[in-house]
């Protein structure tokens, strides 16, 4: 270590995962299923442009990154023995990884300012955020990415190699996406907004509710009672986190 940052990034990075509450109510960790698979996905999308750039394709998704960048690079002992410590008795083994690999690289961007990274978004910050808002994923033996509430297959590391990012790592965006229960977003054909959602509880009748920068989400009977309404389409969930991310940025602009 050559200066005191990489010791402060390291910190910075510990003192997040130490945070985060790994143990939870399931229904507290279901709420957040949304945007909790949508943060998979962006780390998987940013994992592929990571593991093409250093030629880790065959390690991919969730793999140390460090040791691609630099494979001199170690810990100091200190930094080493609390990341050991924190890791002991916690976390799925890709879990494990992924921590460690996050305090690695936080270390390692600042102990050599020579590292080429400009030119990539943050690789672990999705999976941060992803355990900061409901702990941690297991992989099952078939390779599904089980997130509680929500189970899907990575893909193809060629499937995820894209430029667009699938979700902001917005907060406010974040909290946007996520409820309890079945939910169906919309919006008009221009893809533009507003967005709408149709929240379908389990033994409850469903309700729809529009969008704003401003307000968040409101009640609305702009919404015809049947699927396939002609003014409005059934969009996924990233296109409804970019039209609220959209709609909080016009509101912020305003003020």
């Amino acid at each position: 270590m050559t200066n005191g940052h990489g010791e402060q990034a390291e910190s910075k990075v510990m003192e997040r995962l130490c945070a985060v509450k790994w143990e939870r109510e399931w229904g507290d960790v279901f709420g957040k299923s949304i945007s909790r698979r949508l943060l998979m996905r962006e780390y998987l999308r940013r994992s592929a442009l990571w593991a093409k750039k250093y030629s880790a394709e065959n390690v991919w998704p969730f793999f140390d990154v460090t040791g691609y960048m630099d494979p001199e690079f170690r810990l100091s002992l200190s930094t080493a023995h609390k990341l050991e410590e924190f890791l002991r008795a916690r976390m799925s083994e890709d879990v494990k990884a992924t921590c460690r690999s996050a305090v690695r690289l936080a270390e390692l961007r600042l102990h050599d300012s020579a590292i080429e990274t400009a030119d990539l978004p943050d690789l672990y910050e999705p999976l941060v955020r992803l355990y900061e808002r409901g702990g941690e994923f297991m992989t099952d033996n078939s390779g599904a990415l089980d997130l509680t509430g929500v189970s899907f297959r990575p893909g193809s590391l060629q499937g995820n190699l894209s430029d667009t990012p699938v979700v902001a790592l917005h907060g406010a965006v974040l909290d946007a996406l996520d409820v309890e229960g079945r939910v169906r977003f919309y919006a008009s054909d221009s893809d533009r907004g507003p967005v709408f959602r149709r929240l379908l509880p389990q033994g409850g009748a469903q309700r729809d509710e529009v969008f704003s920068g401003h307000l968040g989400w409101q009640p609305t009977t702009l919404l015809s009672a049947l699927d396939g309404d002609v003014d409005c389409v059934r969009i996924y969930d990233q296109d409804a986190a970019k039209i609220i991310e959209d709609a909080m940025l016009g509101a912020a602009g305003q003020e």
